[in-house]
């Protein structure tokens, strides 16, 4: 041992020794991790990085052994040979690729400290030959003992190096593998440089074709620091490929690949990142966003159409957004936004009302045009008592009361609404149940020639006889039922159980059945209707079918088609509601409907609202003129239908005339049968005022 520290410190120049160190510590960090690269990779990256890792480690403890050698200080002149020189380099490369590849390769094996044995042994198989092309003026004698323990030293300390990558016990093993290395590298050299003594000999004369020390030193240099600036550059260069592609992947990984906006993911991080701290004064509002009519765009145009509404939405309500605010999609129609500086309820209420202007504009797309709603609701955090996912499902509860029926778009959570929840969940559940149970039924309510006061047919309206409950209101399950999407089957239901029972009865009278947004936009929605027709036997003029203006707002160009289809079987079409919608005039000019039915709502206002008054003479004048007839709903009073007549509305609905019954009570009035004496005392209003007219 204090041979190798006199060796070390007196044998050499110690200028040269800091000169081999630095070189050996930045082969040693090059190419360690060059060698971590080649045990991730496979196929030809691995090759390709195990060749970088042999050629950069090789030639680091080629030019560490050689500028080494150059501060030894030895007696008389000195010279390389080249050749042996040279093959001392391709020993070093050779070896140390060897050693590097099976370690690779060797997987969890006993092979990776293999080659890593072999690595060790190759930098003394370099510095041996390296020796034997070092000429000097004398006489070299060896120490075998020294001899053998730098080949020791070498192996165990190139043993270790490749072992601390290949089985890392934590994150500084990449650190102790590179100083294991160095370890390998110094201890190895100095160690045989201790094994060496000579004797001065003048009369030894050195060859004029060796390399001189100069010449050897500065091109050794140059050549190994090209080599590992090479490696270097490489290994940064995959660093920040590597990086970017992470960034990449994390980027697509929270955000939506249709939109381009973040997406559930994203989100949830954020909520979680934000619930973890409360500002000052400034609260976390949670928007839960669902678009109304979208999915009839998606079933009737195809998910390309769909797709199209969906981008730009994205793209608008995300060009609104403002600092501290945050939107993204879920999946689906559904969106979620939130904002960090809620102050008060009109900051909720103007970030989602910002947010429905741009959802609602019209997207046009293939020469078509649809139109979109929104619902929202929102929930506020404004203590951290209230966790991420707390938040989220009070304003999925918000959201579904607002997507009700009502007619808010926005609605703020409350606790009230809990319960309201559940109980919408019961209901749901139980719907399905109760149609199987046959604990639905239809009741009808009669429609009367204004004139006469002649039944000219009945509406069917559906209604639940719930054996707990009792009669469970249809403003009650009907939204249920439409945002689950369950209305579908309830109304075929509602629409094959009307067909089967008009078509039994002795007059050929009209029967109106409600139709569902949903139903109309189905594509198969006419086969259905055909098909009802004909296993019933229902004559197809006496099916009236009626929409809502909201039914077909949405796609205009596939209710027109929808309804023609209808319309060719024989069926009769009425728009419901009307005066209601958004734009009736152009809804009238566009689509063939066969009845006006005015909303109760215009009605009722009748005798107190001259408004009311001007809008229901308006719309018969207009029917009048487009050759429309016209029922109005909702009559109740002498004073609604003497209105009525006198303006020229030729059918009425309403209280005056009856209230909606089950099949029984209208029995008398379908299968021309006579009153009895207690039916004519029970009678309506509406009869025995028509009776008395007479």
């Amino acid at each position: 041992m204090l041979k190798v520290l006199q060796c070390l410190t007196i044998d050499h120049d110690y200028r040269y020794t800091v000169a081999a160190v630095f070189v050996c510590m930045l082969g040693s960090f090059v190419s360690m991790r060059l060698f971590s690269k080649a045990r991730l990779a496979t196929g030809v990256q691995k090759v390709n990085w195990l060749f970088l890792a042999g050629v950069n480690g090789g030639a680091a403890i080629w030019t560490t052994h050689f500028v080494a050698m150059l501060g030894y200080v030895a007696a008389g002149d000195v010279g390389y040979d080249p050749y042996l020189t040279g093959l001392s380099l391709l020993i070093a490369i050779t070896t140390t690729t060897a050693g590097f590849g099976i370690s690779a390769y060797g997987g969890r094996s006993v092979l990776v400290e293999a080659g890593g044995m072999i690595l060790g042994l190759g930098i003394a198989a370099m510095h041996y030959t390296g020796m034997a092309a070092y000429n000097v003026q004398g006489m070299i004698f060896w120490d075998q003992t020294y001899v053998i323990a730098s080949l020791v030293l070498g192996a165990v300390f190139g043993a270790i190096a490749v072992n601390r990558v290949a089985r890392p016990l934590n994150r500084f093993c990449q650190y102790s593998a590179v100083a294991f290395l160095i370890l390998a590298i110094a201890s190895m050299h100095y160690t045989g440089m201790a094994s060496m003594s000579f004797a001065f000999d003048p009369r030894i004369i050195i060859p004029e074709n060796l390399l001189p020390p100069a010449i050897m030193g500065g091109g050794a240099i140059a050549v190994t620091l090209l080599l590992l600036a090479l490696g270097l550059s490489t290994y940064v260069i995959d660093a920040q490929s590597t990086q970017q592609a992470v960034a990449r992947y994390r980027h697509l990984s929270l955000h939506d690949p249709l939109t381009g906006i973040p997406n559930r993911a994203a989100f949830i991080e954020h909520l979680n990142r934000r619930t973890r701290h409360v500002s000052l004064g400034a609260h976390t509002a949670l928007l839960s966003i669902d678009l109304d009519r979208f999915k009839e765009i998606n079933d009737v145009h195809g998910h390309a159409a769909g797709d199209a509404v969906l981008r730009a939405i994205a793209d608008r309500a995300s060009s609104v957004l403002k600092a501290g605010e945050f939107l993204a999609r879920m999946g689906g129609d559904e969106f979620v936004a939130m904002t960090h500086s809620y102050y008060t309820r009109a900051d909720g209420a103007e970030f989602a009302q910002r947010l429905i202007e741009q959802i609602s504009k019209p997207v046009e797309w293939n020469g078509q045009t649809f139109s979109v709603g929104a619902s929202v609701g929102i929930s506020v955090r404004n203590t951290g008592s209230i966790d991420a996912d707390t938040l989220m499902a009070q304003a999925d509860v918000a959201m579904y009361r607002a997507k009700s029926g009502t007619s808010d778009t926005i609605c703020f959570y409350d606790k009230s609404m809990d319960e309201a929840a559940r109980e919408r969940n019961v209901l749901a559940v139980a719907m399905r149940s109760g149609l199987a149970n046959n604990e639905f039924e239809l009741y009808y309510q009669q429609q009367n020639d204004t004139r006469s006061g002649s039944i000219v047919g009945f509406e069917a309206l559906l209604r639940w006889n719930h054996p707990e409950r009792g009669m469970v209101s249809p403003t009650e399950f009907i939204p249920i039922a439409e945002q689950t999407g369950f209305i579908v089957e309830l109304g075929e239901w509602v629409l094959r159980e009307a067909c089967v029972q008009a078509a039994q009865w002795k007059k050929s009278l009209a029967i109106a059945v409600n139709v569902a947004p949903q139903q109309l936009a189905d594509n198969d929605f006419p086969d259905k209707v055909e098909k009802i027709i004909a296993e019933t036997g229902l004559a197809p003029e006496r099916l009236e079918l009626e929409i809502t203006e909201g039914s077909i707002i949405a796609d205009h160009r596939h209710a027109l088609l929808t309804i023609r289809k209808l319309k060719s079987l024989g069926v009769k079409i009425a728009m419901d509601d009307y005066g209601t919608g958004y734009s009736s005039l152009s809804t009238l000019q566009s689509f063939p409907f066969d009845k006006i039915k005015i909303d109760r709502a215009f009605i009722d206002g009748l005798s107190t609202n001259v408004q009311s008054e001007a809008i229901v003479r308006s719309t018969l004048i207009l029917a009048h003129s487009l050759n429309i007839p016209v029922l109005a709903e909702g009559v109740e009073t002498k004073a609604h239908i003497e209105f009525l007549r006198r303006e020229g509305c030729l059918q009425v609905q309403g209280f005056f005339f009856g209230k909606p019954g089950p099949l029984t009570s209208i029995a008398n009035l379908v299968d021309d049968t006579f009153l009895s004496t207690e039916d004519e005392t029970e009678a309506s209003a509406g009869r025995r005022y028509f009776k008395a007219v007479r």
